[in-house]
């Protein structure tokens, strides 16, 4: 992890879980990866494994700020499209995610409230959260729904 804080990961029942979640990008027999992880990849090749994108850093390719979010969702909230650095060796199609980027630590359970700031270029890890919204506020019965999942968060080049 970076010398940033971390945020909580907890399991379903509010109680720590041993390991965080992993940020799962599908592999295929071409070599490509694709998130979302998809059962065949773009090329038609079968799907034989998963890679971890904690295990790779991103680059912030652009960014945008909401103000008018959907209920539940925090306002303002700042999302980026990340394109994953997956090494010298992946001859693949990029592979990218769209995500909320992270609050700076504060207090509370979910931090100040204050996005960091990010720019085209900046180095993002992914960091695993909880709650993405709040779970009460959609129309759909909370427990029908996953409410966790990742944020990307700067880190000090």
């Amino acid at each position: 992890m970076s010398e940033h804080e971390a945020d909580d990961a907890t399991g379903t029942d509010g109680e720590e879980s041993s390991e965080e979640p992993t940020f799962e990008a599908a592999e295929y027999a071409d070599g490509t990866v694709t998130y979302p992880p998809h059962t065949v990849s773009p090329n038609g090749a079968e799907r034989v494994g998963t890679v971890d994108l904690r295990e790779h850093g991103g680059r912030v390719l652009t960014w945008t700020t909401s103000t008018a979010t959907p209920p539940g969702v925090r306002e303002p909230n700042t999302l980026a499209i990340v394109e994953f650095e997956m090494g010298e060796e992946y001859d693949g199609p990029p592979v990218r995610a769209l995500g909320q980027i992270a609050e700076r630590a504060g207090e509370g359970e979910n931090g100040s409230g204050e996005t960091f700031d990010v720019d085209i270029g900046d180095r993002v890890e992914p960091v695993y959260a909880d709650e993405l919204r709040e779970p009460g506020a959609g129309i759909r019965e909370p427990e029908s729904q996953e409410w966790d999942g990742f944020r990307f968060r700067p880190v000090e080049e």
